[in-house]
């Protein structure tokens, strides 16, 4: 229903794209040019239309970019996607460049020695990624050029059309807040700023200002836009108008405006100043566009961005409630994992098998659609964080192997996403110890206490700490932000090393380490937390987490041994909540077999 496991191109198509791309480049005169993952919004999920990089390269995971010269074309990823991207792209003519270690500009060097022009889309690139791709280049006499036109839609001949998904209007109950409330709040911020008005890029936070979701891009509900909110309070929506009927533009009020997408670009060379704009995230043609008229520019980040990512009770609310019934039908699934794994050499079981049947069970729940493509990954597939199943690598589960299940649903409410890892029946007893340190690491974020001003980057190095000591660690982030019946990759805010944004109240995030063996197996244990106030003995003003998301931890891969008392404690009482929430939504051998599964891990009843 939700998700296609058809194998996403043809790896013969590749070669004769690139070789046609750098045709169309000689043809400009350009010695390079840059293909992003992005789209001109920079969201981690794009249309069919805007997928350039996985058209040229084959490459399809959610970050990363190309860039093509005349006799190299490097596939930047991250640790990510360093497995992930050997598979999917022809080493002979695309050679994966693991970054951030190495950056674009000292690449671009050793590959154009004697100066070049690389031409890249000003749509799709950021103002900031430009900036430090000047200054890395500074010297070496290689230009970057904003072109007009794309060379990849110049060659890419049956190039989708833009998406055209119709708009609906979120629950005031559920949002919390009228879309004129929000409108409010943000032009008293634009004003006490002394700004005449700020320019929106992120449809995630246009769809929140206005309380609107979409149907553009799949597993995200937003809406693909473009606005600009003056420090009057009114909005103007630049997008294709068809999306919004008659019914939802009365909704919206006088002083929200639809205009067509040609229609920005003489707005923007229109505004009267001090205009906000993001660096971050707003493209570089924004910029030029605002600048091309003189026209002063407050640089800051988009001010939308923090008081989404801080939910309102009511959004809090609607989270819970989506998260009770994606935690049934996790349940749901893991009792049904557990029937099946002692029949795995009778009945084969693949990949697909479980991400289907997981799809199934969240429809019986209610969900709108699932909120990314499910990772349901056996044996070495586990070991690819964001491994995407179809029917070319979809492997037969066997007896003895991890299965690790990312998943989760958007629901009329709420946004989930959790990932249990499981033993399919015996499993070699290697895996046992970096399970338990992975799951310290959960537990060690989930219990946690700390004064405000702490951000993601000081949380992170709790999650690990369990896994060096015995010399482990993984490439990614322990944790993400995620949206209210919006994006479930959501920013600012993340749990990462990079991360200096201070933690707030209502902030919600995902809290999931890991530990992966290449090739062999992979290991990740995932909550979402939210962002709450405590009480301090000494009236300082404390800060902690709540969990949202109650589905049983497996216990069969733990060493208790290495456990702590309290983080056993912890254990035992986190599986009396879920077996209290979870056990009134299932029923029949669902209901006895979560019973077992949440028993106290030293035992007792």
């Amino acid at each position: 229903m939700f998700q296609n496991y058809d194998s996403h191109s043809d790896p013969a198509a590749h070669p004769p794209r690139l070789a046609a791309l750098r045709r169309e480049l000689a043809a400009r005169e350009l010695d390079g040019f840059l293909v992003p993952r992005a789209d001109a919004h920079q969201g981690e999920y794009v249309a069919t239309r805007d997928a350039r990089l996985a058209w040229l390269s084959g490459f399809t995971g959610s970050a990363g970019f190309c860039i093509v010269t005349p006799d190299r074309a490097g596939v930047f990823i991250d640790g990510r996607y360093r497995v992930q991207v050997k598979a999917e792209v022809d080493p002979a003519h695309f050679t994966p460049v693991p970054w951030p270690e190495t950056r674009p500009a000292d690449w671009l060097r050793a590959a154009l020695p004697e100066g070049g022009r690389i031409g890249y889309d000003p749509w799709l690139q950021t103002r900031r990624e430009i900036r430090e791709m000047e200054k890395g280049l500074a010297g070496s006499g290689i230009a970057l050029i904003a072109l007009d036109a794309n060379p990849v839609d110049a060659i890419w001949p049956d190039q989708p059309e833009p998406p055209a998904g119709a708009v609906r209007l979120w629950p005031g109950g559920i949002a919390g807040e009228t879309a004129a409330e929000k409108r409010t709040r943000i032009a008293r911020a634009l004003r006490e700023a002394g700004q005449q008005a700020a320019v929106l890029t992120l449809p995630d936070s246009v769809s929140w200002l206005l309380n609107i979701r979409g149907a553009d891009v799949p597993k995200n509900p937003v809406v693909q836009c473009f606005a600009i909110i003056e420090e009057t309070g009114h909005v103007t929506v630049f997008t294709n108008p068809a999306k919004f009927d008659a019914e939802l533009r009365a909704a919206l009020g006088n002083e929200v405006s639809v205009l067509p997408l040609d229609a920005l670009t003489p707005a923007l060379t229109n505004l009267a100043g001090p205009v906000r704009v993001d660096p971050a995230s707003a493209p570089d043609r924004v910029f030029a566009l605002i600048e091309s008229m003189n026209t002063p520019i407050a640089e800051a980040p988009d001010p939308v961005i923090l008081p989404k990512a801080c939910k309102n009770p009511a959004e809090i609310a609607g989270m819970r409630a989506a998260h009770l019934q994606d935690g049934a039908a996790v349940t749901e699934l893991l009792c049904w994992l557990d029937g099946r794994a002692a029949q795995l050499d009778a009945e084969p079981l693949t990949e697909i098998d479980v991400a289907q049947k997981l799809e199934a069970l969240r429809v019986a729940r209610g969900i709108l659609d699932i909120s990314f493509d499910t990772i349901a990954a056996t044996g070495p597939h586990a070991a690819i964080p964001h491994y995407h199943v179809d029917r070319q690598s979809n492997l037969r589960i066997l007896p003895g192997h991890v299965l690790l299940v990312d998943s989760g649903g958007q629901y009329p409410d709420g946004t989930t996403d959790i990932t249990r890892t499981l033993p399919m029946g015996p499993v070699d007893p290697a895996v046992r110890r970096p399970y338990t340190r992975v799951l310290q690491g959960m537990i060690a974020v989930s219990q946690v206490q700390f004064p405000q001003g702490v951000a993601g980057c000081h949380i992170d190095a709790l999650a690990r700490a369990p896994l060096w000591s015995e010399g482990m660690d993984y490439d990614h982030g322990t944790g993400h932000g995620v949206g209210a019946g919006l994006s479930v990759h959501e920013g600012p805010v993340r749990i990462s090393r990079i991360s200096e944004i201070p933690l707030a109240a209502g902030m919600i995030l995902s809290n999931e380490p890991g530990y992966y063996r290449e090739g062999v197996f992979g290991i990740r244990i995932e909550n979402l937390i939210v962002v709450e106030t405590r009480e301090s003995p000494d009236g300082r003003a404390m800060l902690g987490f709540e969990t949202l998301t109650f589905a049983p931890i497996d216990r069969r891969l733990i060493e208790p041994g290495l456990l702590a008392p309290a983080e056993i404690a912890w254990l035992d009482a986190y599986h009396a909540r879920v077996r209290e929430k979870i056990a009134p939504l299932v029923a029949g051998e669902v209901r006895d077999w979560l019973h077992q599964a949440t028993r106290p891990l030293g035992g007792g009843a």
